[in-house]
């Protein structure tokens, strides 16, 4: 007379078998969808941080357009008054 448990009899189906590896696949399958989903959002995060750089560096090279019309401004001011000056010797 057998009193212990039993853990697995030959004479039943498979449908164990097949569950615990369709659990394990379903972990690994959620293991993996995380992994490149963290590695996606990191990419996109260094993608941030090289746009915001390149958007700090376009915004400067508009300000520094705008400080050389004005200088190209002021200069052919002077360009000008000295055209009316050496006008006015001749």
């Amino acid at each position: 007379m057998n009193t212990g448990v039993v853990l697995a009899d030959g004479s039943g189906s498979s449908n164990g078998g097949i569950i615990a590896v369709s659990i394990i696949a379903i972990i690994f399958t959620a293991i993996a969808v995380s992994i490149v989903a963290f590695f996606q959002l990191q990419k996109h995060r260094a993608d941030a941080v090289a746009y915001a750089a390149y958007r700090k560096l376009a915004e400067e090279a508009v300000e520094k357009q705008g400080q050389l019309l004005t200088e190209l401004q002021t200069l052919g001011l002077k360009v000008d008054e000295i055209e009316r000056l050496l006008r006015s010797v001749e």
